[in-house]
């Protein structure tokens, strides 16, 4: 079997033909796991972590457990991209970090533990790519891999997260991460860009901080006019060479191939459109990215999440790519 991961030895996923996909442990994509305390954790090229936490939803919880889904669903990932015919088990050492601790009584303090954890990530010279959890999660993802430098990112979602304060006082949940993180310097605005916005809206404050920060947004009728392919190149020339970070809410497609979301929004990308903007990122330098926002409360056949996963496998092999390049 070609792209099998001959040469990465201990970090070589399990494969179907040793032992059926329905038995085992269910690591991410049959992975071994690494704990941050393990010494194997200095081998690791890029680490596949959980965040199981949904503190920042203001509506329908359930992400908190779309980690223990995807990883169920990723034993279906083979070795090998079927596409691009990237192998990124052979081009890179993968390997399963485990999930970080949330506090679920206490917002500020998960908050707080997932930023340590992720510190500890980079320090390792370790590239996440992680899956939610709420889309908050990617606020302390992004203070650890920008700590030394804000980011450019290009965001696939149906919603800005561009917001101010939700209730009055709530300036930390999902619907706010990113006005955080550009008020914080984690991202460049003038290399941020958002792929498929649309739906009903509370107002235009969201709207109206990007364009005065020079944020890039391309709603969905002008995804579907332009296409992927004349979307995505100017993505990756709005982000340019330089570190880039991808976060991918799972409410970007239609909910009627991803159903298991908090926030579904019609109108958005088929399945197929989903896979393929995550091709387009080919070649970009991404230092991390996650996919958030699967609920399996919503979705317990696991449809959503087989996306979802399906989705992480793509931007694995974009970010193994990458990393083989590298040498």
């Amino acid at each position: 079997m070609a792209g099998q991961g001959t040469g990465q030895g201990f970090f070589t996923p399990v494969s179907g033909f040793d032992l059926p996909r329905f038995a085992g442990i269910p690591t991410f994509m049959r992975l071994p796991h690494v704990g941050l305390d393990d010494p194997r954790l200095a081998e690791v090229q890029i680490g596949l972590i959980g965040a199981p936490w949904d503190g920042g939803t203001t509506n329908r919880p359930g992400p908190r457990h779309g980690p223990r889904q995807l990883r169920d669903l990723s034993t279906m990932i083979r070795a090998q991209n079927g596409a691009t015919w990237v192998a990124p088990f052979a081009l890179a050492r993968c390997a399963d970090l485990g999930d970080v601790a949330p506090n679920p009584g206490d917002l500020m303090d998960s908050l707080a533990r997932m930023e340590a954890f992720y510190t500890r990530v980079v320090a390792a010279g370790v590239l996440p790519l992680t899956g939610g959890g709420d889309h908050l999660c990617s606020l302390p993802i992004l203070r650890a891999v920008a700590k030394a430098r804000p980011v450019g990112m290009v965001q696939f979602d149906s919603h800005t997260d561009l917001n101010d304060i939700y209730f009055g006082t709530s300036r930390y949940n999902h619907g706010t991460p990113f006005r955080r993180a550009v008020e914080e310097g984690l991202i460049d605005p003038k290399r941020y860009v958002l792929i498929g916005i649309r739906g009903t809206a509370y107002g235009r404050e969201d709207w109206d901080f990007a364009a005065a920060n020079g944020i890039r947004i391309i709603p969905i009728a002008e995804f579907h006019r332009r296409g992927v392919e004349d979307v995505m190149a100017e993505a990756r020339e709005i982000v340019g060479q330089g570190p880039t970070y991808v976060t991918y809410d799972i409410d970007f497609v239609d909910p009627t191939f991803a159903p298991g979301t908090g926030t579904p929004e019609v109108g958005g990308p088929n399945s197929w459109q989903a896979l393929e903007v995550v091709r387009g990122l080919r070649g970009l330098d991404i230092v991390g990215a996650d996919l958030v926002e699967v609920s399996p409360p919503f979705d317990p056949s696991g449809g959503t999440a087989w996306l979802g996963i399906s989705l992480m496998f793509e931007l694995l092999c974009v970010m193994a790519e990458r990393v083989g390049q590298r040498g």
